[in-house]
């Protein structure tokens, strides 16, 4: 399978005083992109948290290369760089068509939902989030 792209397009209230889209919504962004990456390759992130398992950010790095701009459409790749035991790195990349916006890397850890403990990542999942690198 291939890597997950989400589309969305910029809205006029994310842009700033230059006009360009404000940085603190790339990571608004990459989570509305990452719930959808979760339905398309896991299920529903709410049977996995009633399963025992939830997710949590433990590191964001995003490099700022171009702006987005009000109206444009804004691509995000999902990709899926490391599974380990208990956490995962997904690597977006934000595009305009083809001028690159952002990127970087998320790291993620698996947790109780109750306990916010770390969790090992549930085979099901490693299985499902593999085919996105």
């Amino acid at each position: 399978m291939s890597v997950f792209v989400h589309r969305l397009r910029v809205r006029y209230s994310e842009c700033d005083q230059q006009g360009v889209v404000f940085n603190g919504h790339y990571l608004f962004y990459y989570d509305v992109a990452l719930n959808e990456l979760w339905r398309d390759r896991v299920g529903s992130y709410h049977d996995m948290v009633a399963g025992g398992h939830d997710v949590v950010v433990a590191e964001a790095n995003l490099r700022f290369r171009a702006p987005a701009r009000f109206d444009e459409e804004l691509d995000i790749a999902m990709a899926v760089k490391h599974l380990g035991t208990t956490s995962l790195v997904v690597q977006p990349e934000f595009r305009v068509g083809d001028r690159l916006v952002v990127d970087g890397a998320v790291r993620h850890v698996f947790v109780d939902p109750g306990t916010l403990g770390k969790k090992a990542m549930p085979d099901g999942i490693r299985t499902a989030l593999a085919s996105s690198a």
